[in-house]
Parts: C-alpha cells; structure tokens; sequence
C-alpha cells in the first residue's frame, strides 16, 4: 500500500509542534542558559549566538520537517511491523537515535559536558517518542485502521 503523503503532512506537523513546545520549556527555559554557558566557556565566540530570532526560526522550522520526518519513517515501517504505538515508538527511536549520533560531536569538542549531554539527550528521547506518538496517531493509510 502506498504511503499517505497528506496523512504523513499532517501527523508530521503534529510531531513537530510537540517538539517545538518541548524545546521551547527545555532548551529554551530549563536547559539553555546552562548548555550556552558551556559552550561559550570552549568558545567565547559563540555568546549569545543561540538565541537570535533568526536560529529561534530555524529551529522551529527545522522541528517541523523532523517531526514530518518521523510520521514518513513511521509510514514506511509500518507494513512491517504494523500500525501502533510500538511501531511509532520505533521510528522515534531511529530519529533519536540518528540526533544522538549527530551532536557527539558537541563532546568530541568540548562544547559541552558529558552530563549536560547525558540531561539533553534523554529530554530529546522523551521529546521525540511523545511527538512520535501524537504525530503517528494521525497517519492512516486508505481503507485501514487508526492506530491503537
């Protein structure tokens, strides 16, 4: 069966608004002064970078495309392994997984600390598989049933 791609728009902008208001309270109240203190201690030239309006944005823009990402993930995997929260957890588990993998590299130069990292990346799992389970709770293919 061929993926639903409105279903697939709408889910994914679902995710990505769960996302966006996770970042928002995380990155932007509980974690943000902490992780741009960190890296503006290895690179002072990065002070006050993280919070322009126009990073602010792209941000927000770019959650958005990664919540789209993950519902078409989720899509594709799901005559595999078939519709449902243990499917949409999958495909949240391989956006952060991918996410995980990318930002290393925040530790590899220091911009941040072990811990910190440790904190982000688990507030990032928690945020990815709810934004997985609302935005996948939407997507439905032609004639099958929503999932469970």
């Amino acid at each position: 069966m061929a993926i639903n791609n409105s279903k697939v728009v709408v889910g994914g902008l679902v995710s990505g608004l769960v996302m966006n208001v996770f970042g928002f309270v995380i990155n932007g109240m509980l974690l943000g002064k902490r992780m741009e203190a960190e890296m503006a201690a290895v690179a002072p030239s990065l002070q006050g970078k993280g919070m322009t309006g126009g990073i602010i944005a792209a941000r927000v823009v770019t959650s958005f495309v990664v919540g789209i990402l993950l519902v078409w993930i989720y899509a594709a995997i799901r005559p595999r392994f078939g519709p449902g929260m243990r499917t949409a957890t999958k495909a949240g588990l391989v956006v952060w997984a991918f996410g995980f993998l990318f930002y290393l590299d925040w530790l590899y130069v220091d911009l941040m600390t072990p811990a910190t990292y440790a904190i982000v990346s688990v507030v990032q799992l928690v945020s990815v598989l709810v934004s997985a389970w609302a935005g996948c709770k939407l997507y439905t293919e032609d004639g099958a049933a929503t999932m469970a």
